[in-house]
């Protein structure tokens, strides 16, 4: 007796991949911004169609995408090459981080429950994170830890503003942990004080704190940080 077979919709789909440029765009840009490929590092079409296992032609058109965004410098002929993160980079994230910041933290007092809850969270990942060694984790919970700040002051504008930062604070904060690895405990330090000053509606403090945490980096544009 022949056995009916499975109704079409009860078999598994398969799963559909990106397209392949898509995919060499997210591979050399997650490496830049977690410094597996650091700063002056030559990246040749050859090697990257191979990690990635696709031809050289998506590989030039995601590159293309990469150096637009100023990640990645393009040598015909050579390769491409990975850019520092320059001092004028750090300036200007800095200045722009602590206009937005600043601002977002005053208009959070009174905070809510919820985003005391969420920053407690993300305190709590980062300590892990930093335990075990993983400061591109760190990273981008840290990112993730003033983002909800922003966020809280409800203006979407700034919001976006703020979101256009993303890269270059990823891959800044992790170029910074490992050339300053004695700040990791004091960066943790600092995110407790904000969040203990917005607990008591103490916007003031949250703002000085900030301001502090923020700027210190500014130091760093003495010179490049790879």
């Amino acid at each position: 007796m022949r056995m009916p077979t499975a109704p079409a919709a009860d078999l598994p789909l398969p799963t559909k991949q990106p397209p392949a440029a898509d995919r060499v765009y997210v591979h050399i840009k997650e490496a830049v911004l977690h410094r597996h490929y650091e700063g002056g590092t030559l990246l040749t079409e050859g090697d990257l169609a191979e990690a990635v296992g696709v031809s050289r032609t998506p590989v030039r058109e995601a590159l293309l995408r990469l150096e637009a965004e100023g990640l990645i410098k393009l040598y015909p002929k050579k390769g491409a090459l990975v850019l520092a993160v320059s001092a004028q980079e750090i300036a200007d994230v800095v200045e722009t981080r602590l206009l937005v910041e600043k601002y977002a933290a005053a208009k959070a007092v009174p905070a809510s429950e919820q985003l005391i809850e969420r920053l407690e969270e993300l305190l709590d990942d980062m300590r892990r994170q930093a335990d075990a060694g993983d400061l591109a984790a760190v990273s981008v919970s840290d990112r993730a830890f003033h983002a909800e700040i922003v966020r809280s002051a409800g203006n979407q504008i700034l919001s976006r503003l703020y979101d256009q930062l993303r890269d270059r604070q990823l891959r800044m904060g992790v170029a910074v942990m490992h050339a300053h690895p004695d700040r990791i405990a004091k960066n943790h330090a600092e995110h407790g004080e904000i969040l203990e000053a917005l607990r008591a509606g103490d916007a003031t403090a949250a703002v000085d704190v900030i301001d502090q945490h923020v700027s210190w980096v500014r130091n760093l544009a003495q010179g490049d940080v790879r």
